[in-house]
């Protein structure tokens, strides 16, 4: 039995992947910023999942103490050297974060496996070293269920009932190996906040900039999971701020 649902899966299986980016990202004392790998304005927010998914990034594990930057399948591994197509689309000034302050922004739930809850955990050395990072509270979550968008009916206790590609493929955690089949388009984005502990520092370098920090943000969707990397500052922290190469 198990062999010919595993068959079945693959027959039906697709490359097409559920997504949630981080758009747009701001600190309370001002500054914006995109995840690494975002495209801007040449990706669209609505439309079919091939055209919409290209600039989310995809992370190895599950865990929001991983090590890594992610991918996305527009432009590959994502780098620190993206931060300055994140400036080009934001402005010269990262968000900026007082000692205790909050981040907020706009998470894109792109398809209906791409929702919340999301979590975020800060790299005060900006080279992506989450494992022993910093995990930020939650001040304001974004709708979903276990990184799935569900209705109105379900959050209020509705059963909702899994199909056979979902018994098959993530209840024998096959998601990873073969993909997720085409989730249905959500196309809707939500504010989330998070709080960065007081007496935090970052101690960053990339390029001309210093006092760099980096914020990973991720829902926990086994077939993801999905969200971004965003460059941030502590306000008066003693970072300097501009364009690379300035």
């Amino acid at each position: 039995m198990l062999s010919h649902i595993f068959i079945f899966a693959l027959t039906f299986a697709t490359l097409v992947s559920a997504h949630g980016k981080v758009t747009v990202v701001t600190g309370n004392a001002g500054g914006n910023g995109t995840a690494l790998g975002i495209r801007g304005g040449v990706v669209p927010n609505t439309g079919s999942n091939s055209k919409t998914e290209v600039d989310t990034t995809v992370f190895t594990k599950t865990n929001i103490l991983t090590d890594g930057l992610g991918k996305t399948t527009g432009s590959g591994k994502n780098s620190i050297a993206m931060l300055i197509q994140a400036m080009h689309l934001s402005g010269t000034t990262l968000p900026q974060i007082t000692s205790g302050g909050n981040l907020t922004g706009t998470f894109h739930v792109v398809t209906a496996d791409g929702a919340g809850p999301i979590q975020a955990v800060l790299d005060p050395t900006a080279t992506g070293r989450f494992a022993t990072g910093i995990p930020l509270t939650v001040v304001e979550q974004i709708p979903g269920v276990k990184g799935n968008f569900v209705t109105t009916q379900q959050q209020k206790g509705g059963k909702r009932r899994s199909s056979l590609w979902e018994r098959a493929v993530e209840g024998m955690g096959f998601g990873k190996l073969l993909g997720k089949r085409g989730a249905a388009n959500v196309n809707q984005s939500f504010g989330f906040a998070f709080a960065v502990p007081a007496n935090t520092t970052c101690t960053g370098t990339v390029a001309s900039m210093t006092g760099v920090c980096l914020v990973k943000i991720a829902n926990a969707n086994r077939a993801g999971p999905f969200g971004g990397v965003v460059p941030v500052q502590i306000a008066g922290g003693g970072g300097g701020c501009g364009e690379f190469g300035s």
